[in-house]
């Protein structure tokens, strides 16, 4: 924890050009003593830090020294320091970027803050899953240029069945979910939202975007993924679960799952989304001793025909 205190420590420095052994106690939540301490082990680093003696003393960097983390909290530092590594999910040029502002540290903190870059490994592969690893788009530099600069983008585009088109779109913004990533745009036909890797050309013109005031990315986005959701699941049945047993219909079910009030009887009635009534049914089979379907009467038959084969097999 010390080197949190340290890279906090000249944060403070450069935030208010001056502080004193008590202000960082306060801050850090140490004793006077121990800030007094980290100061002075500042000073023998090598960092440019001196104290000022009597009253409206304190300590300074030499010259009002800053570096390019200015106004950053150590947590926020060390956030960059993971994202500037090796295994961060981050494009090449995003990852050049905060490499140089870690590397802006004064030299004793520098040796941290790459082991802090070289600390974290991402794996987005499941168990037993392809080992390819994904690629950033084509054009996502260009795409994400547009929106940054907002600018309208003629869009080449193949669809899920190989048809390619071309339209001008206003980029608003763009989206990483798992190893996709989306762009959310403007069109003619209303705000359309399009996988990056099927992107063919992206061609920004001199056009502005036309932004609706009231947009928020990550508001449209949630919306985008709800709708894809139920476009994906569009079976609803309705069950009632016994408490104890909602801790698996949570792990089984996921965001399928939609959780209402009790029941007279104190059970929990829920709602989930699936795709085929049968491949519900199987999937609700192994949990009969909670759950109770109520509808709708096609799945309840499957579920009794899953029995009736379980206990003619294994019965």
């Amino acid at each position: 924890m010390r080197i949190d205190r340290l890279v906090a420590i000249l944060l403070l420095l450069q935030q208010r050009e001056q502080v004193t052994a008590a202000e960082v106690a306060r801050e850090l939540e140490v004793s006077e003593r121990t800030a007094r301490r980290d100061l002075d082990a500042l000073a023998m680093a090598g960092v440019p830090v001196y104290s000022m003696q009597g009253r409206g003393g304190g300590w300074r960097l030499v010259g009002g020294a800053r570096t390019d983390l200015s106004g950053l909290t150590v947590r926020e530092a060390r956030a960059l320091f993971l994202v500037a590594g090796q295994a961060s999910a981050a494009t090449p040029t995003v990852k050049a970027a905060l490499r140089k502002l870690v590397h802006a540290l004064p030299e004793p903190f520098r040796a941290q803050a790459e082991a802090a870059a070289s600390s974290l490994v991402t794996d987005p592969q499941r168990w037993g899953s392809s080992r390819v690893e994904p690629r950033p788009p084509r054009f996502l530099d260009e795409l994400q240029d547009a929106v940054i600069r907002g600018v309208q983008v003629r869009l080449g585009y193949v669809d899920r069945a190989g048809t390619e088109t071309e339209r001008t779109v206003h980029p608003l913004g763009i989206v990483a979910k798992g190893p996709s990533w989306y762009l959310v745009s403007n069109t003619e036909t209303g705000r359309r939202t399009f996988r990056i890797d099927r992107v063919s050309s992206a061609d920004p013109t001199d056009e502005p975007v036309h932004r609706p005031e009231d947009f928020d990315l990550a508001e449209s986005w949630r919306e985008i993924a709800d709708e894809v959701d139920r476009k994906r699941t569009p079976l609803e049945i309705q069950a009632v679960c016994a408490p104890h047993g909602m801790a698996l219909l949570r792990m089984a079910f996921g965001g399928r799952l939609e959780v209402g009030g009790a029941t007279t009887d104190g059970r929990i009635e829920v709602v989930i989304r699936g795709r085929d009534e049968y491949v519900l049914a199987g999937e609700l089979a192994g949990l009969v001793e909670w759950i109770e379907v109520t509808g709708p009467p096609g799945v309840r038959d499957h579920l009794a025909s899953i029995g009736n084969a379980l206990v003619e097999r294994y019965g």
